[in-house]
């Protein structure tokens, strides 16, 4: 895939190994796996970061393997997961940052651009989230919206 916003091809990563069955060295059954996560949301992690606290310290490759669900599922089911998707809110949290370094640099002429990219990101997923009726049709983001939700 190409990147989204310059002429250049992407990197590529690396993937995760095709596992049907969950593997024989994970001793914690579903529902431990399940406090697991709850217990961590609840601590402030998002689910990104749950995962790999799950593999690095619990020596758990996949919740969905084990589970049957998806983390975010799990955060849905028990009421933790926050009212914007995480993707979201990590790129309003990055023009955030972005916006307080313009503040103090108004000649950054490269990080107003990097600005309008990311701000750019943002209506676009909006506009899918409104369309999937994650968010309401309401729903608007402006910088100011941004900076609340935020801090």
């Amino acid at each position: 895939m190409a990147r989204l916003h310059s002429d250049r091809r992407g990197s590529s990563g690396s993937k995760r190994p095709m596992r049907k069955e969950v593997p024989e060295w994970v001793t914690l059954k579903p529902e431990e796996v399940e406090e697991l996560v709850v217990k961590l949301a609840k601590e402030g992690y998002q689910s990104a970061m749950i995962g790999m606290i799950l593999r690095d310290n619990y020596g758990i490759p996949d919740v969905k393997l084990i589970t049957g669900k998806k983390i975010s599922k799990i955060m849905k089911e028990n009421g933790i997961y926050p009212e914007v998707p995480e993707d979201l809110l990590n790129l309003m949290r990055r023009a955030v940052n972005l916006r307080n370094h313009l503040e103090q640099n108004p000649k950054d002429l490269h990080s107003k651009r990097g600005l309008q990219l990311i701000e750019s990101k943002i209506r676009r997923l909006v506009k899918y989230y409104k369309e999937k009726g994650v968010l309401p049709m309401d729903w608007r983001y402006t910088p100011e919206k941004a900076r609340l939700l935020v801090e």
